[in-house]
């Protein structure tokens, strides 16, 4: 059992308004089955997520949060423009964003963006890869996966990792509850987190700095599904999330 993970080179800087598909399928032949994986940055780019600074104006709660944690007021406001719940305050602002995904910084970004300019997530990932998978199938004949991935830190972990935070035609999760491990044992709680998994091995070949690669094809696995998915499928019940529970005491205490 194997797969090849196949970096799509050549791809322009990408500006508002251009199809990335299209570019996508210029450098490289895409076969039934492969999951393409792209890099929020360019979706968002191409969807025209980019600001300035200087042009957000700091709405009230920005002006207090700023005035707590010593803050530009203005990116405090970029921030909360996508966030639906502040979990953390400080040292950094830690949010659950309007999609869904909990994140530092709502995933406003100004790296790998030209100077001066800042960068929104996609407003709704598994949208942006729906559009991307349908029109990819569509210049391809192919069935295609999607994943929109991300970088995001982990709590309990030094260094960034790829994330899935949006899909197409895939499961987010594989279930193994029910299988036997090596020894018979009915397995219980085991679920993989495929999207994920496969979105960190494509960051390996993305990387995080000049390097320009922002997709990536997944070839020799098939988890290719006609059924609807939606990355939201990752996400713990709230009921379940104890972590969460947890940093709302803490932020109602301070």
């Amino acid at each position: 059992m194997k797969f090849e993970a196949i970096a799509v080179e050549n791809i322009p800087l990408i500006q508002d308004g251009d199809d990335l598909p299209s570019i996508i399928c210029e450098n490289i032949s895409l076969q039934d089955r492969d999951i393409v994986i792209i890099a929020s940055t360019v979706v968002a780019k191409a969807e025209g997520e980019t600001f300035r600074l200087e042009d957000v104006p700091a709405g009230e709660k920005a002006l207090e949060i700023a005035a707590r944690i010593g803050k530009d007021a203005r990116f405090i406001q970029a921030v909360l423009a996508r966030s639906r719940e502040i979990l953390v305050e400080r040292p950094f602002m830690l949010v659950t964003t309007l999609s869904g995904h909990t994140c530092v910084n709502a995933g406003v970004d100004e790296s790998n963006i030209e100077h001066g300019f800042l960068l929104y997530p996609p407003k709704d990932p598994d949208r942006s890869a729906a559009r991307l998978g349908k029109k990819l199938e569509e210049l391809t004949g192919k069935e295609l996966s999607v994943i929109v991935t991300d970088t995001n830190g982990r709590a309990f972990k030094i260094g960034q990792t790829g994330v899935a935070i949006g899909i197409y035609k895939i499961k987010p999760i594989k279930r193994w509850i029910g299988e036997k491990d090596l020894f018979g044992k009915v397995l219980e709680i085991t679920e993989e987190a495929v999207a994920d998994e496969l979105a960190g091995a494509a960051n390996l070949l993305m990387g995080e700095g000049a390097g320009g690669i922002p997709a990536v094809a997944i070839r020799g696995l098939d988890y290719y599904c006609e059924d609807d998915t939606c990355i939201k499928e990752t996400y713990r019940p709230e009921e379940q999330d104890f972590i969460k529970k947890g940093l709302r005491c803490l932020q109602r205490k301070s």
